[in-house]
């Protein structure tokens, strides 16, 4: 039985630049990379070095303090560079690939008919773990832990990204088989959540509660979503897994491989082939995009929580876009009177803009330097949680972690203030205010 969550808050925004519904193949990569900073909090403890030949599936590294959760190749090759940034902190571990892969064989594995103990070292020494995110503090999960949900959405809401419906069409066995080892993981409900488009191919998924999500972005979050069906108190645990990363746990048990098949939907006005590519986890953005100049901004992720990559530089970990948009390098004459620009988008109205129905083109420029951060009123119409974000905002600026705890912050990640971030006329990188605030509460709480 489905139910429906329908969201009125928040904000959809209309850019130039969708994907087309086109499947490609990308041209294998001379190099990958898997990028520690992508795993938040962790420490990684590496097991190769440099010149070390590896299979697909073959472990990497490990997190320190959660020596469970290891992270394994996405392709066979060697070990090219393991790069390193202050503090000898390693920052990328690239992979020469071979022509094609050869993988390590972990056996094939009924999930249904395994015990819990067993599905879940599977799962670990296969490299899956490091695609369960535990909220709160959206961190790589602990296997330790028993988390009382797992939720999957498969809702596509932000602006540009990639219509997960598509990226799950071809891959429903897989799926079911990945839903079928993360029920042996909790003892209460695996929740999936479908749009218009997910819903087409997974309205028959065995052992979920479904439901259907209709509304403007964020509903496709998940931290929206478990706000609404779920929320989180204090001392409790909900695992949260992307649709995709599913169909590869599935694929660990209907295959005995670690198949690190990644889809990348290349967005954006400045982008010229807008089509869905398949390719590995860690690809070279550069073999999807190709060369860009240094007008053209290149984001990993969405244009509201992506990072900005350079040419030749690794899509992360998580990520099924690359989105260009132009750099906001040009000073607008007069950009501070209304009314003056009627093609950018404006949510406060002071462009005539939102009268018409056209697609804008966005760029990084932020129109105005940070300033005080007063009450407006602005931040709650596009964040769709009975919390209070100015304050939240505020209580994680201060560090007090009693009223962050009063104010909802075991609720809430980054992602769920990108469009308070947006909107809010202060300019304050909110997203990296609520990950500090969140680091706090790890260290002190735990």
């Amino acid at each position: 039985m489905s139910k429906d969550i329908r969201i009125k808050r928040g904000l959809s925004l209309n850019l130039k630049g969708e994907a087309e519904k086109e499947l490609l193949e990308a041209p294998r990569s001379s190099t990958y990379a898997i990028k520690p900073p992508d795993f938040h909090t962790v420490v990684p403890k590496t097991v190769v070095k440099e010149g070390a030949k590896v299979l697909a599936g073959d472990e990497i590294f490990f997190s320190k303090y959660t020596g469970e959760v290891r992270f394994t190749s996405p392709v066979s090759g060697t070990i090219k560079e393991i790069k390193r940034g202050a503090k000898r902190k390693i920052m990328e571990i690239i992979i020469e690939a071979d022509p094609e892969d050869s993988y390590r064989e972990f056996g094939k594995m009924d999930a249904s008919a395994t015990g819990p103990e067993q599905v879940r070292a599977r799962i670990l020494e296969s490299g899956c773990g490091a695609f369960i995110n535990q909220r709160p503090y959206d961190i790589i999960a602990d296997p330790k832990d028993s988390p009382k949900a797992i939720f999957i959405s498969a809702v596509s809401t932000a602006p540009l990204a990639a219509d997960k419906g598509f990226i799950i069409k071809d891959k429903v066995d897989a799926f079911q088989e990945g839903v079928n080892a993360l029920r042996k993981l909790t003892d209460g409900l695996v929740h999936l959540s479908v749009d218009e488009s997910s819903a087409a191919y997974l309205k028959d998924i065995k052992g979920v509660e479904l439901h259907h999500v209709k509304g403007p972005h964020p509903a496709g979050n998940v931290g929206v979503q478990i706000h609404k069906i779920d929320p989180i108190n204090i001392g409790e645990r909900v695992w949260v897994v992307a649709p995709e990363d599913v169909a590869i746990i599935g694929n660990v048990f209907l295959t005995g491989r670690f198949i690190a098949d990644r889809t990348i939907a290349v967005t954006g006005s400045e982008a010229k082939n807008r089509k869905y590519f398949k390719t590995k986890i860690g690809a070279n953005v550069t073999d999807l995009i190709g060369e860009v100049s240094e007008d053209i901004r290149i984001i990993s992720g969405s244009v509201l929580t992506g990072q900005k990559l350079s040419n030749h530089q690794y899509v992360g970990f998580f990520d099924n876009e690359v989105t260009l948009i132009p750099e906001g390098n040009n000073y607008r004459m007069f950009g501070w009177l209304p009314f003056t620009y009627n093609n950018i988008h404006s949510n406060s109205r002071t462009s005539l803009s939102w009268m018409s129905s056209k697609k804008f083109t966005p760029t990084t420029n932020l129109n105005g330097e940070e300033r005080a951060l007063v009450v407006t009123g602005e931040m709650e119409k596009v964040l769709p949680m009975d919390i209070y974000p100015m304050q939240l905002v505020k209580a994680c600026l201060a560090g007090d972690i009693e009223k962050m705890e009063s104010l909802g912050i075991y609720e809430v990640a980054p992602e769920d203030f990108a469009l308070v971030e947006y909107v809010n006329t202060s300019k304050i990188e909110i997203q990296e205010v609520i990950r500090l605030g969140l680091d706090l509460m790890i260290t002190e709480v735990g």
